[in-house]
């Protein structure tokens, strides 16, 4: 009897150690996340003043993902969280974004500021690989899967389409699919109060609807609607990337 109570008490305790440790390692990942989104918020602001030629205010959010950076080192060098415990590819991330931050701002004060918007996206890219390589999903990732679907997708405008061949239809109706597919994974996945806010919702929701007129353009083989279509996807698609991505 008294062998079987402290069995019972042993399992009891193993299991609200492995629930407290569970806890604590959820927190530690909870805090990763919101120290990487603080420099990941200056860092797709920086690179959507870079696209429109806005190089002092990219200038001043190089210089706060820079400081952003530092703070996130510093609170985690040395302690990465267990979720990257035995995973190679953490320390090549972190070494990488470094080099990359010293390559962006060099860059931009000496008059290269399209070398830099690729030191920032190849930044962005490693934080995706990173996230990825543990099994951890954020909202970013998401946006980020979705620009690539949408770069896909603008593969479409400006082509001389062979409407005659019906692979071009459906060909086109598919990576619409795929894109519409990766918002609706967006939108489902964002937390209630992005979910709510605003802007998001009429990226997403204005996104969407812009894609119900691609069938449109298909079935009458009209390439300047489709165009027409395309930019205001890829409008949506940029500002996506620059709040949420």
């Amino acid at each position: 009897m008294l062998a079987s109570t402290a069995r019972a008490a042993f399992l009891a305790l193993a299991l609200g150690g492995t629930a407290i440790n569970s806890s604590a390692a959820a927190g530690e990942l909870a805090d990763f996340n919101a120290a990487v989104e603080k420099a990941e918020a200056h860092n797709r602001v920086a690179v959507g003043y870079l696209r429109t030629g806005n190089i002092d205010l990219a200038s001043v959010e190089v210089d706060r993902l820079r400081e952003s950076w530092a703070k996130f080192n510093e609170r985690f060098a040395g302690k990465r969280p267990a979720i990257f415990d035995g995973n190679g590819y953490y320390i090549i991330a972190m070494t990488d974004i470094a080099t990359r931050l010293i390559t962006a701002d060099l860059m931009l004060h000496t008059g290269h500021p399209d070398v830099t918007r690729q030191a920032l996206l190849a930044i962005r890219n490693d934080l995706y690989k990173l996230r990825r390589s543990a099994g951890i999903t954020v909202l970013a990732d998401c946006v980020y899967d979705a620009n690539n679907a949408m770069d896909t997708l603008m593969g479409f405008d400006g082509r001389d389409l062979d409407w005659k061949s019906a692979d071009t239809g459906f060909d086109i109706a598919g990576r619409t699919a795929v894109y519409d597919y990766v918002l609706g994974r967006c939108d489902a996945m964002a937390d209630e109060a992005v979910r709510r806010d605003p802007e998001f919702r009429r990226l997403i929701d204005g996104a969407r609807a812009s894609m119900k007129f691609i069938p449109q353009a298909i079935a009458e083989h009209d390439t300047d609607l489709l165009h027409r279509v395309l930019i205001e996807l890829r409008s949506f698609d940029n500002l996506l990337a620059f709040r949420f991505g």
